[in-house]
């Protein structure tokens, strides 16, 4: 099998031209390879495989992946190469999100495996220190071992340096400062926070009301940062497509990202539903 391979030119050049046609971009995660066919058949831009999604696909939630049950870049090598990269045609580019707080890795050599099998675009959400509150004691003690949102900048500046397209998240507005100010990334994310929804999702009780008025607030002082800088948003209260409609009506968002929403929550219905047709079948009366 030959998966057709890209570049970041082309995956920039097609990007701008959806912005400048005011269509939205189409940011979605997979934990598996048929998840990856659908998304890129219903017409994904890109599909993003982290550790987080490859958890979710095995009925754990995102947020799993913060313990050292795994080694996340490991998992998300290894499961893009096998099970992602044969799985699509080349029409939807491959993100890597990354962990860039890998104390065990040179993140150079890190990015270019993504390169040698085709995987163009890295990203710092998996899993960033961005995920950690700020005035908890955890990101305290973490910061102090050396896990810190400065290895994350420099990752997505050396992932613009090798010639690849960089997405940056951040979930707080000084992250989000820094990470687009320093490592003037081609894509940011602005993460609401875990998604609700579902078996495994966090309901934070934010209304989508809420989390438009703080996506829009991200979009006007990142645009300040870098002006070209092209904005998504995921996360809390963007679960299904009227949510993620709300923000494209009301916010200057070039696009939207998704992970639970077209992955695990669609899963766990369909299947939950078909089985259960299944297991309600009876024998014929005598």
């Amino acid at each position: 099998m030959i998966v057709k391979h890209t570049s970041r030119e082309e995956i920039i050049t097609k990007l701008r031209k959806k912005v400048e046609s005011r269509l939205p971009i189409f940011i979605a995660s997979a934990g598996s390879g048929l998840v990856a066919q659908l998304l890129e058949k219903a017409g994904a831009d890109c599909i993003n495989t982290f550790s987080g999604a490859r958890l979710r696909s095995n009925g754990m939630g995102t947020m799993s992946m913060m313990w050292p049950i795994l080694d996340s870049n490991k998992q998300t090598l290894d499961y893009t190469r096998e099970d992602i990269m044969p799985a699509i045609k080349g029409d939807s580019f491959i993100c890597a999100c990354l962990n860039a707080n890998d104390p065990l890795k040179d993140m150079r050599m890190v990015l270019n495996q993504c390169k040698e099998m085709g995987v163009y675009s890295a990203s710092n959400i998996g899993p960033s220190i961005s995920y950690v509150d700020p005035d908890s004691e955890i990101y305290r003690v973490l910061t102090k071992s050396g896990i810190t949102l400065d290895n994350e900048i420099e990752m997505l500046k050396l992932a613009r340096e090798m010639d690849m397209v960089s997405i940056g998240l951040g979930f707080t507005m000084e992250d989000c400062r820094r990470l687009v100010g320093e490592a003037q990334p081609d894509v940011f994310c602005f993460h609401c926070g875990t998604t609700q929804g579902g078996l495994k999702g966090y309901d934070s009780g934010e209304r989508i009301e809420q989390a438009a008025e703080r996506i829009e607030k991200a979009n006007e002082e990142m645009r300040k940062l870098k002006p070209d800088v092209m904005m998504i948003a995921h996360g809390s209260a963007l679960v299904n497509p009227p949510d993620f409609q709300y923000v494209l009506n009301n916010t200057s968002c070039d696009g939207i990202w998704t992970g639970s929403s077209t992955e695990r929550i669609p899963i766990e219905r369909a299947v939950f539903a078909t089985a259960k047709e299944f297991a309600d079948l009876k024998f014929p009366s005598s």
